[in-house]
């Protein structure tokens, strides 16, 4: 069965104070449904100066989601690594390790967009030499036995609940964070199906001498949507869908891969492309038996501003009409 996933960024870009606290408050109650009903994990993510109102704090929500629920994981993909204290992030990591039981899964990336490093007075030449100090500083910091840091020394408690640290992935689709991973003996989390980063990464750990495994994406990961009706959907909300594709394609370059990229410029466009997928229930399970355990079903049910009461109705058809067949 493949794996199920709740994505949320809490997009909104006709957003008021209002509107993004009702959004903020479905995206929690969706997450306790989705937890009861066996879904795997909810996957949030971090940008920052957006005019959509993206979500910028992912361990602040993080946090609400898995005080709010019992079982299911949540998946930060990505944090911005060197944007953040290496030491208080280390803090906010055990903690909330420690208040889930080991439900936290940190994927850390670097980010591409220069302008959120200006934002926060970071320097973008730097970023490789700042996620080496990150991540390295949260390994030491998770031993809760002092170390040296930036020329002092340091300790972090409490150590976290997880031994001997919480799951923590590097993400990225260059050669550079593939050697990060293998240096480090990390696992690492492709942005995209990309098998030949898979081999240097194979290679690299090797040449380290260290272990570590790889999560990489299907070579078919669409963003999916359940309704009765796709051509309502599509009708009613494609702008919501062609909003986030819109967002994505303007902050990528040819050096960056993501398995979220397209090209569409209509809701037409979109749709044939199969980036963004709205299917029937039947439609999903067929999708999911053919997937079988190598791909994951990545419900989005807030995407690009869409409103919460069509989300929920696409998460209930996920939760009752897709997932109990998937288990017969």
């Amino acid at each position: 069965m493949p794996v199920t996933v709740a994505r949320f960024n809490l997009v909104d870009p006709n957003g008021t104070p209002e509107s993004l606290s009702a959004r903020y408050r479905a995206a929690l109650e969706m997450a306790r449904y989705a937890d009861d009903r066996g879904v795997d994990t909810v996957q949030t993510e971090e940008h920052h100066g957006t005019g959509n109102n993206w979500l910028p704090s992912p361990f602040a929500f993080a946090g609400a989601v898995l005080g709010a629920t019992r079982r299911i994981s949540v998946t930060v993909s990505a944090v911005i690594g060197p944007l953040h204290d290496p030491l208080r992030l280390a803090e906010d990591i055990a903690v909330l390790d420690l208040l889930s039981g080991g439900r936290l899964v940190t994927v850390a990336g670097i980010g591409y967009r220069p302008e959120e490093y200006e934002q926060h007075g970071v320097d973008w030449g730097r970023r490789g030499r700042l996620q080496d100090e990150l991540l390295e500083t949260l390994l030491a910091a998770w031993t809760g036995e002092p170390f040296a840091f930036r020329g002092r020394t340091v300790r972090v408690t409490p150590a976290p609940f997880t031994r001997p640290h919480p799951l923590l992935l590097v993400g990225g689709s260059s050669r550079a964070a593939a050697r990060r991973a293998a240096r480090l003996g990390l696992p690492f989390f492709p942005s995209a199906h990309l098998p030949e980063l898979l081999a240097y990464y194979t290679e690299r750990l090797a040449e380290y001498g260290t272990e570590g495994f790889c999560l990489m994406p299907a070579a078919d990961t669409p963003l999916l949507h359940v309704a009765e009706d796709p051509d309502r959907v599509w009708a009613e909300y494609g702008g919501c869908f062609l909003h986030e594709a819109g967002t994505y394609a303007s902050w990528q370059s040819k050096e960056i891969r993501s398995a979220v990229r397209s090209h569409a410029r209509t809701v037409d466009e979109l749709r044939a492309e199969g980036v963004y997928r709205v299917l029937t229930p039947d439609e999903t399970v067929a999708y999911a038996r053919a997937a079988g355990g190598a791909g994951n079903l990545v419900l989005h049910p807030l995407c690009g501003g869409m409103p919460p009461d069509e989300g929920w109705r696409s998460l209930h058809l996920l939760c009752e009409q897709v997932l109990p067949r998937l288990k017969d």
